[in-house]
């Protein structure tokens, strides 16, 4: 470029050719500092994509792992980004309460090209990125309160682990009618956790619901917990006696730390249709759900039901399934499958709740 200019302005072929030069070089200097401005911009944003996307990939990783491996996990997902430079993790703490927070950064010295005029070779550009990871749910505990209903039935919960595309079932509950023949008709029911091995489910029964039901000629004198029914002149007492596995159980313990989806069905063989899925927009308003067990609110016809969502934490909420002997939209006291959710929450997995916060 300078010699350019040089030879420009020791040309005599016209009077007003040095000074055209003259004019000249300041805005091509300008317009070379300008491009290179804008490749230092470009290079800034994608160096902030890149540092963003490696710090939410750290927190995906179990609370064992070390400083030194999350920053392997950070620069190797920087670099697969195309980031340029050395990222640094500066720190990455997971609070008593499972929220986890981490704070990084990333410089580069950027080549010049048309700044090296000006004797400025490199442009530095530093980036940082700050993610906080809100505790998710990571196990949860399921216990019958009342089943009923003539037709049979069994709500699975199913659950997808990361990286996984086919959801196996963690626990279900199957009820049986017992064909006593009272209006709202009460059975058996029992459940299970599923654990697999080596391909085959295993499952293993935690509580046992058997609920009898009698004719009675007046509701005097039975016990507080007794079922009362009235069909025409005819009086039922149903009572339902709970045992649990081991005695001291609190219901289905399902750890889902490993989980990225979790959804419910409930298989009615007489029903139609036979499937109603929590993740089926089309039957998913047959689930009911809230913390007040009193109180259930029907999920809206079309929407689909992140499980994950639906269960607080630390407290304990309540579902229902309608099995389709009642046409929905209806009152939550018209459903038939009733049962109680404990949510534990802490750290977890489940790159979904993650936020960059910088």
């Amino acid at each position: 470029m300078l010699r350019i200019v040089g030879r420009f302005a020791r040309s005599h072929d016209g009077s007003m050719a040095p000074l055209f030069v003259f004019m000249l070089a300041p805005i091509i200097t300008a317009i070379g500092f300008s491009v290179d401005y804008t490749r230092a911009v470009q290079t800034r944003s994608n160096e902030q994509q890149a540092l963003d996307a490696a710090v939410l990939s750290i927190t995906g990783m179990d609370t064992t792992s070390t400083l030194a491996q999350r920053q392997t996990m950070l620069q190797d997902t920087f670099i697969a980004n195309h980031g340029l430079g050395t990222p640094t993790l500066n720190s990455f703490v997971v609070s008593a309460n499972g929220t986890a927070t981490a704070q990084a950064m990333a410089s580069y010295s950027m080549p010049t090209v048309f700044m090296q005029i000006a004797r400025i070779n490199t442009v530095p550009v530093a980036v940082g990125s700050a993610a906080s990871k809100t505790p998710a749910l990571v196990q949860t505990t399921f216990k019958v309160s009342k089943v009923s209903g003539w037709w049979n039935k069994t709500m699975t919960l199913y659950g997808t682990t990361f990286g996984a595309t086919v959801a196996k079932p963690l626990m279900s509950i199957e009820y049986t009618y017992n064909g006593f023949g009272d209006p709202k008709g009460y059975g058996t029911t029992n459940v299970y956790t599923i654990t697999n091995n080596g391909g085959a489910d295993i499952k293993t029964l935690v509580q046992s619901q058997v609920c009898t039901t009698a004719s009675v000629s007046t509701f005097t004198g039975l016990t507080a917990d007794a079922i009362l029914q009235t069909s025409g002149t005819k009086k039922y007492s149903t009572t339902c006696l709970n045992t649990m596995y081991p005695a001291n159980s609190a219901g289905a313990s399902i750890d889902v730390s490993q989980m990225a989806g979790l959804s419910l069905q409930m298989y009615v063989p007489s029903g139609n249709p036979k499937y109603l899925k929590s993740d089926d927009p089309t039957t998913s308003n047959r689930l009911y759900s809230g913390v007040d067990a009193n109180n259930l609110t029907e999920t809206p016809t079309g929407q689909k039901v992140d499980i994950f969502t639906i269960v607080p934490c630390g407290v304990t909420s309540y579902q229902a399934w309608e099995d389709g002997g009642t046409t929905v939209p209806t009152p939550s006291s018209n459903a038939d499958f009733f049962y109680s959710v404990t949510g534990k929450c802490d750290f977890n997995k489940r790159p979904s709740i993650t936020a960059l916060t910088q």
